[in-house]
């Protein structure tokens, strides 16, 4: 676990941070369909996202991606920078910090990590651990050709209330598979990147 940071009773990631010190359980891309029963001893490949959180503005805004229509795991969808656990990776901040380096040109001298969110696993058999983060100094960022089709941000606001998360379903390897949606403006976040959001929303909103 990072050092905890300093925070204050109205920093927007306070309740978070604060709920992020009572283990919880992790999500995963099936957790709203009832009756699937995911296999014990199934292998999951190691994987972290950067949950970057830009505060040094008017509002904090989630930094999110829209994923090139040309890569193999989820093409056109929105997500967080990250991706899977390389070999010369110290540790899972490691593949968070690079990920984002590469994907959006995030340093990580820009970046304080604050917290480990809870574990997502997706089904496309990743065990994606959220690296929660905040970015406080000016940010431009730089789409890595290839994989990052655009670079936008959400206000944390809008992500942290749970009235803005819709269930919705679609039929999938012939059934139908439930998901979290949040949308916002013209992007529609949805599957992994919205039950990660929806994790936090549901610890913002703890006591």
């Amino acid at each position: 676990m990072p050092r905890r940071p300093r925070v204050t009773p109205s920093d927007p990631l306070t309740r978070i941070l604060n709920a992020a010190d009572t283990p919880r359980a992790g999500s995963s891309d099936y957790d709203l369909n009832r009756g699937i029963t995911l296999p014990e001893g199934r292998k999951l490949r190691p994987a972290a996202v950067l949950v970057a959180v830009e505060t040094g503005g008017d509002a904090p805004r989630v930094i999110l991606t829209t994923r090139s229509s040309a890569l193999r795991h989820h093409p056109g969808q929105i997500a967080f920078p990250g991706g899977k656990q390389d070999e010369g990776d110290a540790d899972l901040h490691a593949t968070a910090l690079r990920e984002a380096r590469e994907e959006i040109g995030l340093t990580p001298d820009a970046v304080e990590i604050l917290a480990d969110l809870p574990r997502h696993e997706t089904v496309t058999g990743f065990d994606v651990m959220p690296v929660l983060a905040r970015v406080s100094t000016p940010f431009s960022p730089v789409a890595e050709p290839g994989e990052v089709a655009e670079v936008f941000a959400v206000p944390l606001a809008h992500v942290l209330d749970p009235a803005r998360f819709r269930v919705e379903q679609r039929r999938w390897k012939g059934t139908w598979r439930r998901y979290y949606t949040v949308p916002y403006g013209p992007y529609y976040i949805w599957g992994a990147t919205a039950r990660i959001l929806r994790v936090m929303a549901d610890m913002a909103g703890r006591p």
